[in-house]
């Protein structure tokens, strides 16, 4: 069975009481071992205020640290035995200098070695000083190391999950470059079989055959290591959703009254006939328009806003235009971040440009065309503008 680790403050307050006890039973000794007044209900009050605030020394540690000085130097100043009331000053003091830059604690090592000197008046008081003076050295000398300690381990917890980041990082590329190599392969086997099948179709129908096979035994390895490799990604990344369809077209009625409901007045319009296109086109262009609107909704203040499609014969157009502040200052166009990045990153993977700014007559406009024949594909050249 795993021991659950005490609360700082169930410890820090054990640690009070424990103080406290002590110093009640030093000062009533006091009397016969050195001579010192008999404690009495006064001093009894001010050995537990100098004892039991330490239990809070970790939230406010220079508020206790006052306190508890307040308290020793009206317990010396009443005539009472100094050493009965040193534990909270000396506690408080290390916490001060595990929390605090050097100097404070210093400052406060130095109240605590000065009070006995200013308001004691009894011929041992040099022993006091002396005997405050170096444990007050050993705190402050302790407390400090404490505190880098501490400063040391929160960058190595940051150094280890920034490694353990970069660590996952890498291991995602790894995986991508096999999903790359594993599609590239198959792909590959599929295409030299499908031509292979086609020249023999009518000649050899038997080879054929056997081409139309190994097609269909690629095809599904390929798939299967899709699923692999994109279910490994999905368990290592807690942001994914859990079986979400792929957004289409089809769902951009969706977005806009989502919009709508958000306070943007939006008008949509399809032009053309609409038609199933690619995943990967419709993908495209749907997020194109969920992050143009969602600019919309953080810049454009009081807006309307409206959406277009237009299906051609060989293209989709999406344009998102309103009629908002258009820019955030006078050099830096609204959605200039990311967002603007990731839109110009999916039009140039499918071949498609992307046109984007400040409206001549006000607002701001996102245009994108996407070609839409299985013919089309990635372009090296940067098509965006």
């Amino acid at each position: 069975m795993r021991l659950r680790t005490p609360r700082p403050f169930v410890v820090d307050t054990l640690i009070a009481l424990a103080m406290t006890g002590v110093a009640m039973l030093l000062g009533h000794v006091s009397r016969a071992a050195q001579g010192w007044p008999e404690p009495d209900g006064r001093a009894h009050v001010l050995i537990a205020l100098a004892q039991l605030p330490v239990a809070l020394r970790g939230r406010w540690p220079l508020t206790v640290f006052a306190a508890v000085q307040a308290a020793s130097v009206a317990y010396v100043t009443f005539g009472y035995w100094p050493v009965a009331c040193f534990f909270g000053p000396m506690l408080a003091l290390y916490t001060v200098a595990a929390h605090r830059p050097p100097r404070i604690a210093v400052a406060c090592a130095v109240a605590v070695w000065g009070y006995g000197g200013l308001v004691g008046h009894s011929p041992s008081m040099a022993v006091v000083l002396g005997q405050a003076l170096l444990y007050c050295s050993v705190l402050v000398r302790f407390g400090t190391l404490t505190r880098h300690s501490a400063e040391l381990t929160r960058r190595l917890r940051e150094e280890q999950t920034e490694r353990a980041r970069r660590a996952v990082a890498d291991e995602r590329g790894r995986i991508a470059r096999e999903l790359h190599d594993v599609v590239a392969h198959h792909m590959s086997v599929i295409s030299v079989q499908a031509g292979l099948a086609r020249f023999v179709f009518d000649s050899d129908p038997a080879k054929a055959r056997g081409a139309l096979g190994t097609i269909a035994d690629s095809s599904g390895e390929a798939l299967e290591e899709l699923r692999r490799m994109l279910q490994l990604l999905r368990e290592e990344d807690p942001r994914a959703p859990d079986g979400a369809p792929m957004p289409t077209l089809a769902r951009l009625v969706e977005l806009v009254d989502r919009v709508r409901a958000g306070g943007v007045p939006v008008e949509l319009a399809v032009e053309g006939t609409p038609r199933p296109l690619a995943p990967g086109v419709e993908l495209c262009a749907y997020r194109v328009v969920q992050e143009a609107l969602t600019n919309v909704l953080k810049h454009a203040g009081r807006a309307h806003a409206r959406v277009a499609l237009g299906y051609g014969q060989h293209e989709l157009t999406v344009s998102v235009t309103d009629d908002g502040e258009g820019v955030i200052s006078d050099k830096v166009p609204r959605g200039a971040g990311h967002g603007l990045i990731g839109m110009r990153a999916r039009a140039k993977l499918y071949g498609g440009t992307l046109s984007l700014g400040p409206r001549a007559e006000g607002g701001f406009a996102v245009e994108l065309a996407l070609p839409t024949s299985a013919s089309a594909t990635w372009r090296g050249d940067d098509r965006t503008r």
